[in-house]
């Protein structure tokens, strides 16, 4: 009886294999020099972020652009579905669930993705990167097996998501106003004190920089992600050897709540929100409100942290542009790094070159005709005109070759900074010469002195420590948990912050344990086990 069954297991794999063999076959012989003998249709996920002054996402003259590009050389029809940036999480979650994802979806959460794929609802991408490498170079020379292999489950052997390059791998920086500096006297602050200091003087001192706007100050404003926006406030704190098996064991958390210190570094933002030094609004707002942004805007904000860029972004639209107009040309935040740990570093917790997760649902039936839509908007000159655009509209050439971009209004304005909802595989100005994107990056704000960019760009990487590659499989704690694990975290932090300062400690121990209790703890337990058996105890 068991023999039998054997033989009609083996009997079944290799029926299994030779029909994927033949339908890899079948699928090769419908294209003929790259373009499929009969047009394929394929839909393709794109954030809508609701910028003012945007254009629709899945309907502008970049849209148009690839769409035309696909079917002139792939005979490939794109639609794209445009899915809230804000909210995209949720959003995927109820497309993939009703089985109406986007044949090509993209998110940040690869739990989400681990979710769906242990339910059979995405396609395993390996045998598919593998059966067609030869026609996706471009993909391949960009991603190579770093980014395409991963998430690859050394057990399995399964691939659910290929990981797009983070071009410059930078987070986040602490921008204050430098203006403000200057009319108090004060230096730029290099460590904690200085910072702390400087809060204290932008506060006592509100009616000589804000006149009578005195009662709308805000020394340092913050938003209901704590965890993002007081990072290296909160990462100070953290412990100089804590090491990569710890980093992997408790950092599923992309916020960091688990990583030993956070309390204390949570205890000084308490301190700061206690003493009248945070904006105290800040849990009112959350995900994609633009209060926060137009008070800072408006001048009434002394320092915040963000994205390594993000008062320069936007062009007109902007923070810099804006504070100017309503302000002055003098005013402006600049980057500063003031966030020692115990050891003297400021030490950055940076991710590998990894962004955004690409995949393909179980409802894909175009796998070939995805990837080659991949491999089309990674080829460098496609990828170049949909971050650049075209000269004398989009961006001009200096004389040492370095591109400016121009501030686009009307149809080809870009949605996210060089378009990177469309650029999908990237994230991040490439050019294909390194030197050539640093000093067309310097450049790419209009109205903004390259001098801040410059800056910015140099301490977002200062005393970086990047992400290790752990392959260790599936973590099944993980399933599921991530949106509701985010929401305890998001809540916690904050209640700790606006917590009197006797009941902190209550306020975050419990609220800690709560985390651990509805699954945080036994995600720890199946990532440490994972660990030991693939690393040992290094």
């Amino acid at each position: 009886m068991r023999k039998s069954l054997a033989v009609l297991l083996c009997l079944l794999l290799v029926t299994a294999l030779a029909v994927g063999a033949t339908a890899f076959a079948d699928e090769r012989d419908e294209l003929v020099n790259g373009r499929f003998k009969t047009t394929r249709k394929i839909t393709v996920e794109v954030y809508d972020r609701s910028n003012p002054g945007g254009t629709p996402p899945e309907d502008n003259y970049w849209t148009n652009w690839i769409k035309e590009g696909l079917l002139r050389d792939h005979n490939i029809e794109v639609e794209f579905v445009p899915v809230p940036r804000w909210t995209e999480v949720e959003v995927l979650n109820n497309l993939l669930a009703a089985g109406d994802a986007p044949d090509i979806c993209v998110t940040y959460s690869y739990p989400t993705i681990l979710t769906y794929a242990n339910m059979g609802g995405v396609l395993d991408l390996a045998p598919y990167l593998e059966e067609y490498k030869d026609l996706l170079p471009d993909l391949w020379a960009f991603l190579g097996e770093e980014n395409l292999y991963w998430n690859k489950n050394p057990e399995t052997g399964t691939i659910w998501a290929i990981e797009a390059r983070l071009v410059h791998n930078t987070r986040i920086n602490t921008f204050v106003r430098e203006d403000w500096l200057k009319k108090l006297g004060l230096p730029e602050p290099t460590t904690m004190e200085e910072f702390e200091a400087m809060l204290y003087a932008f506060k006592e001192n509100a009616e000589l920089l804000l006149g009578e706007d005195a009662d709308k100050m805000i020394p340092f404003s913050t938003s209901y992600d704590i965890g993002w926006r007081a990072n290296y406030i909160l990462a100070s704190y953290v412990p100089e050897d804590f090491s990569d098996r710890d980093r992997f064991v408790y950092g599923f958390d992309d916020r960091q709540l688990l990583y030993p210190g956070i309390k204390e570094g949570v205890r000084k933002l308490n301190e700061w929100y206690n003493a009248g030094l945070i904006w105290p609004d800040f849990p009112l707002y959350g995900a994609g409100d633009r209060t926060e942004d137009n008070l800072i805007k408006a001048g009434y904000v002394g320092a915040f942290q963000h994205n390594w860029d993000y008062p320069y972004r936007d062009g007109q639209e902007g923070i810099h542009a804006n504070l100017q107009k309503l302000v002055g040309p003098e005013a402006a935040f600049i980057a500063v790094d003031p966030f020692q740990n115990e050891a003297g570093y400021y030490r950055k917790y940076l991710p590998a070159p990894i962004d955004r997760k690409v995949f393909f649902p179980a409802t894909n039936d175009e796998p070939l005709a995805s990837l080659l839509y991949l491999n089309w908007i990674t080829k460098l000159e496609n990828r170049r005109f949909l971050q650049i655009g075209e000269e004398g509209s989009n961006h001009e050439v200096l004389e040492d070759g370095a591109i400016r971009l121009l501030g686009a209004v009307g149809e080809r304005v870009m949605n996210s900074p060089n378009n990177i909802d469309y650029t999908i595989t990237c994230n991040g100005l490439d050019l294909g010469d390194p030197e050539l994107n640093a000093k067309s990056m310097a450049l790419n704000y209009p109205g903004v002195d390259p001098r801040f960019i410059v800056k910015a760009y140099e301490l977002t990487n200062r005393d970086a420590r990047y992400q290790k590659n752990v392959q260790v499989g599936d973590i099944i704690a993980e399933e599921g948990m991530g949106p509701a694990l985010a929401s305890k975290r998001d809540n916690l932090l904050i209640q700790a912050v606006v917590a009197k300062p006797e009941d902190f400690d209550r306020v975050w121990d419990q609220g800690f344990q709560d985390y651990l209790r509805s699954g945080g703890q036994a995600i720890i337990d199946e990532r440490a086990a994972k660990y030991e058996q693939y690393y040992g105890d290094k």
